[in-house]
């Protein structure tokens, strides 16, 4: 097999060979078709996520198909789609995953994180936290479905069914979420970068109501804010656009620091909350309802070895949608 793998954090990946690997007891091994560029994986690159196993290979928007199987793998066959996300493994006992909370997991592995990912032509994947994907829709647009749409799903869910959505960064997770909310009848006002009128008016074509940059002020006060975008600063500008009894949303794995901001922002039953990875029900619960929902992922293709590419351009804002890379 070949992949794209971090050494060192700081470093570039490097395209390395490697021996086929062989899946243990309740795995698979799965052919890798197409894996979605996350800003996760900048967060793990970057080394802003504590202790990552090193050698790793990154990615966990996976869509593949198994070649195969370990022994005790039930349900999944042989030749089948599927996606890995995020959330690779669960120890099935601790009390957040007997109260049906394995998203809080006390020892989870994180696919492209603590257990080799999908930056290659083939990855291992736990079988149970697998999700098959049937027949219908292109494997690259289904990958960035695997993070941004669940974690989109879950934040939403979240954020409660006030009608009236802001969107704070229109990236992967948002350009999905927007197609999502309006779906149900919600209205979205989309907070890019200040001056990107681009991504503004892409954020218009997939129905927002407003588009504006992150330090305007919604026309009209909102019921709930998701923040994708990794900057502190939002938070108390997200309190401001909320109004009382909102709800602000943190959305992404990694931010940085929240500045101090006065109490009557938070007053009036304002809330902050954030979302922590997955489970697999929220992923059985989107993945059910995403071909009903006619979502239309925008997509920037890459090589498998241009990843550093694709990592670059995601962290400059080169590209709208979501990045794939493609074996």
């Amino acid at each position: 097999m070949h992949a794209m793998v971090l050494n060192k954090i700081g470093a570039a990946l490097a395209w390395t060979e490697l021996a086929d690997p062989q899946p243990g007891p309740d795995d698979i091994r799965v052919k890798v078709s197409a894996c979605g560029v996350c800003r996760t994986d900048l967060h793990v690159v970057d080394g802003e996520l504590p202790d990552p196993k090193l050698p790793i290979i990154p990615g966990h928007e996976i869509v593949g198909r198994i070649d195969s199987v370990g022994t005790g793998v039930k349900g999944l066959k042989v030749g089948e789609r599927v996606g890995i996300p995020w959330l690779g493994h669960t120890c099935g006992v601790c009390p957040y995953c007997m109260g049906d909370q394995e998203n809080l997991c006390d020892r989870p592995l994180f696919t492209g994180y603590t257990r080799n990912g999908g930056f290659a032509t083939l990855a291992i994947a736990d079988a149970r936290f697998a999700f098959p994907l049937g027949e219908t829709g292109a494997d690259v647009a289904l990958a960035p479905l695997l993070c941004a749409g669940l974690i989109g799903w879950r934040s939403l869910v979240i954020a409660g069914k006030g009608k009236k959505l802001g969107l704070y960064g229109f990236g992967a997770a948002a350009h999905i979420l927007a197609q999502v909310a309006k779906g149900q009848g919600r209205s979205v006002f989309a907070f890019t970068r200040p001056g990107d009128s681009a991504t503004q008016a892409f954020a218009r074509q997939l129905g927002a109501v407003w588009a504006g940059g992150s330090n305007e002020m919604p026309p009209e006060p909102l019921d709930a804010a998701i923040i994708f975008a990794t900057v502190g600063d939002l938070v108390p500008l997200a309190f401001k656009a909320v109004h009382k009894g909102g709800r602000v949303v943190c959305a992404g794995i990694h931010m940085s620091d929240i500045p101090s901001f006065p109490y009557r922002l938070l007053w009036e039953e304002r809330q902050l909350v954030s979302v922590a990875n997955l489970t697999r029900q929220d992923g059985l619960d989107f993945l059910r309802l995403a071909p009903e929902m006619g979502i239309v992922t925008k997509t920037t293709t890459y090589a498998l070895n241009q990843a550093n590419q694709a990592l670059a351009d995601l962290r400059a804002g080169r590209f709208a949608g979501a990045a794939v890379l493609v074996p």
